[in-house]
Parts: C-alpha cells; structure tokens; sequence
C-alpha cells in the first residue's frame, strides 16, 4: 500500500504529489492507495473517496509515502520508504535534523530534486509553475510599489496569483492590464518597463510565458541600455540573461566557455552588475551555489540607492530564492500571505511591504503552492509514470540490487538508514 499524506508546512500548502485522477490510474493497475485527510487540499477528500482510495489520518502501514514538501521528523515510521522534496542536497541546516531522523530509523528517501535522465535534466519539478506564479506575484509587486510611489499604472488592479480562481483567470488580467499599456501607455516616470531574467530553463520558460500577456519587445543584453533610453510606454522591455552575458574570464583574452565555466567558475569574475541599472524588474530563475559569481550584492544596491538616488529598478522577483545568494539582499523567505519586503541598502535591513528606498524583493519560497490545482495537476503527470515501480520496489535488498528506474535510483539519498554513494557528502553536514 502505498500512501499520499498532507502537506503540513503553512496553510498555503494546498499541492497533491498525485491528483484524483493519477489515484484513478493507480488503483485501477492494482495498487492500493491510501489518503491522508486534508482540510486544505485543493482536491477534497471525496474525490480520491471516488477513484477508489482511501481516507485516513494514519498512514503508519504503507510501505511508501509520497508528499511535496519536507516531513516533520516526529511523523517517520522505521523502514519504510519517503519520497518528498527533502530539499537536503546542499546540506541545508535546517533539515539536518530532519535527515538524521530518518537515518536513525532506516529509512530510505527519494528526493524528486534528483529525479533526473541521463543529461541531468529534472524530470519531477514545480519549476514552470514557479514561474508562473512568481512572475504574476512580481507583477502585482510592482503595481503596488508604483502606486506607493504615486505613480498611476494599469499594473495596479494585479493580484496576487493565490488570489485568482486558476492560471487562466490570472493570465487574462494581465491580458487587460497588456491592452491597457499598448493603447495609452505608461507615465513617463517608469518608461519603458524593462523586465529582465536570469536563465532560460524550465522556471525562466514559465515566467516568460506569463511575461508574454503584456505587449513585450525582447532586445539582447547589449541592445539594453539603447532601448531602456530610447523605448516608449507603450511596450515592455524583455531581456533574457545567459552565463555568457553574466560573467567573463578573469585571464586577460580568455573567452567564455560554458563547459568551463561550470566546472571553473572561480576563473571568471561576475559583470551582471553592469546591466542593473538598466532594469526595472530583475526575475531571477537560476541555481545559486556559493561557487559562483553573485548577480546582485549589497554594495551594488548601496552604490545604486546611496546619496538619494532613485534607480529605475523597483522589483527583484527572487523565484529561486536562495538565501544571501546570487541574489544578496534576499535576506529571508516569505509566504504568500507576506510575500514581499524592501531591502534598504543604507541600512542593510528589511522592511515588509513596499515602501522605502530600496528595492522590493519578492522571495516567496513555496510559489507553486499559488496555483495548486494546474501545479498539482502538472507534477503528477510526471511522477506518475514512475509510481508502480517505487511502489513495488524491495527495499530489503543492497542498494545495488535495488531494482528501481535509472532516474528514480538517482534520487534515492538515503537507503536502509545510510547515505547511498553519491549523496555521502552530506556526512559533513551532519556533524557525525
């Protein structure tokens, strides 16, 4: 039996690894499936109840539990099998508890971060939904901090994206929002809107598609201060950031090398500070480990704000959220029911909201969790595929006679209570 438990982590959590209709699928192939109740869930209790599964608060008999987001540690039952976004892999401190826990009752976990093919791409991901969410929550941002400024936009009838009944309500208001600034424009004060992003994957891809609603001409990142001069009201700046356009060789005639630059990142040295000056809105959609180059530092934002300037940037949509990283004044995560703060650079601090001299940051770490119907939806189609295996597995046996798909033994971080081979560098941060 395998189990579908509910999400705990804040009341905005309505996500279901699996929906209704995967429950359908699963129960009509022979396994049998047991839901945990939920108050929240976007999809009702009744609904698997009709498919076939059951309801129950106790899911301390199924072999296999699946979630979305980290576990408390006192719900863990001895052997069994937990596959959830343990969100560990970069030895996060404050799920070492939580990953000792299972380790000291043999547990064996498979974490949807690692879920990937061959090439290392990610199979199992909210990343477009992110995206989605993140850009209408960047864009409602923005229409508050302009209408804090005093300055009268059509971006201020955006809501937040938890706020609209689904994507497709969300997306036509940004639609009216879009005809609205191509027929009359956009004041002066802010013209041209220049969004820029960082990164071109999945989460980049759903951002840009919600982007797209509003009449956007996308220029390259050397035509950006020309056209963030010469633009007009009337249409959205878009500029797309590669590696390429973020950092350069630190050897004198060296050329950029992608391969390289991920491998070597300590031989460039980051130059995306040249194109903030020109951006409105930054949406940041890239992975950020302390090996690379930052995208925004605190002394670039005391630089911009100091002696009582007003730099066209208002919003820093933080998607990836990564704390006092590539991003350095993302101090902290926030929910949606607290989504955004300012960072004041001549303070070095935070204040919830809009308002103060600084720029907005929006760092909302669970964004999917806004659109939870399509997000759930989505990230079942592509766990389901992978659903009987994991539930038919023996985790009796060696890791190495573990008889799971090549992308889902990728993923398995902990088995029978050890640290499976290439994830045993977190013993470091464990502190054994």
């Amino acid at each position: 039996m395998i189990g579908v438990r509910r999400e705990d982590k804040n009341d905005w959590e309505r996500r279901a690894p699996l929906t209704p209709d995967h429950v359908r699928t699963l129960v009509q192939g022979g396994l049998e499936v047991a839901v945990q109740h939920s108050p929240i869930r976007v999809f009702p209790d009744d609904a698997y109840a009709a498919v076939g599964a059951t309801i129950r608060d106790d899911l301390s008999d199924c072999e296999v539990v699946f979630g979305v987001k980290e576990i408390p540690k006192e719900l863990f039952e001895a052997g069994r099998t937990y596959v959830f976004f343990a969100h560990v892999i970069k030895g996060q401190p404050y799920n070492m508890a939580m990953l000792r826990r299972l380790l000291e009752l043999g547990c064996t976990v498979i974490c949807y971060e690692k879920v990937t093919d061959d090439e290392g791409r990610r199979l199992v991901l909210f990343g477009r939904q992110a995206g989605w969410a993140g850009m209408i929550d960047t864009l409602w941002a923005l229409g508050q901090r302009l209408d804090r400024e005093g300055i009268e936009t059509p971006l201020k009838a955006l809501r937040q994206a938890r706020m609209y009944e689904s994507l497709e309500a969300a997306l036509t208001a940004i639609e009216e929002v879009g005809a609205a600034i191509a027929s009359k424009g956009l004041p002066a004060a802010i013209a041209p809107l220049t969004v820029g992003f960082t990164g071109y994957g999945n989460v980049s891809a759903g951002a840009q598609e919600v982007l797209a609603r509003l009449p956007v001409r996308e220029v390259t990142p050397d035509d950006l201060p020309s056209a963030a001069a010469t633009g007009d009201g009337k249409q959205v700046i878009k500029v797309v950031f590669k590696e390429e356009h973020m950092v350069v060789p630190r050897a004198a005639g060296g050329t950029f090398e992608l391969s390289e630059y991920y491998d070597h990142p300590e031989r460039y040295r980051g130059t995306f500070a040249r194109h903030v000056p020109h951006l409105s809105v930054l949406v940041n959609c890239i992975y950020w480990t302390p090996r690379y180059p930052r995208l925004i530092t605190r002394d670039l934002l005391h630089g911009l704000y100091g002696a009582g300037c007003t730099p066209r940037l208002r919003v820093i949509g933080d998607i990836s959220c990564d704390i006092e990283g590539g991003v350095e004044c993302t101090l902290k995560p926030t929910d949606p029911g607290d989504p955004v703060y300012v960072y004041l650079p001549e303070e070095d601090r935070v204040v919830t909201g809009v308002a103060g001299h600084g720029p907005v940051v929006l760092a909302v770490d669970n964004l999917p969790c806004e659109l939870p119907l399509e997000a759930s939806r989505d990230f079942g189609d592509a766990l389901l595929p992978f659903v009987d295996a994991i539930a038919r597995a023996n985790y009796q046996v060696p890791f190495d006679d573990l008889e799971l798909p090549p992308p889902i033994k990728r993923a398995v971080i902990t088995h029978q209570g050890k640290l499976t081979p290439d994830f045993r560098y977190l013993k470091k941060h464990l502190g054994d």
